[in-house]
């Protein structure tokens, strides 16, 4: 017998608006230039903001990995830069 995912509450759908809007802003050509200035890779802001989705989805698998990749690339870049 499969489980069905429960229906989303008001505030859940909230924050998928919220995240979609942060996947929009990232993707806009205008702030990743802003971004990228301040030596933000804007690929490693869209997993890391990925992970953040699956951990608020439950997905702790999924977080892990998102966030995990994000984390290692900041901090091998950060290392190379130092």
């Amino acid at each position: 017998m499969s489980e069905e995912a429960p229906e989303k509450g008001r505030g859940l759908r909230e924050l998928d608006e919220a995240m979609d809007g942060l996947d929009a802003l990232l993707a806009n050509n205008e702030i990743g230039a802003e971004l990228s200035a301040r030596g933000v890779n804007v690929s490693l802001a869209l997993t890391a903001a990925a992970g953040l989705r699956a951990y608020l989805h439950g997905d702790k698998v999924g977080a892990i990995e998102d966030l995990g990749t994000a984390v290692e690339e900041i901090a091998s870049r950060a290392g190379s830069k130092a």
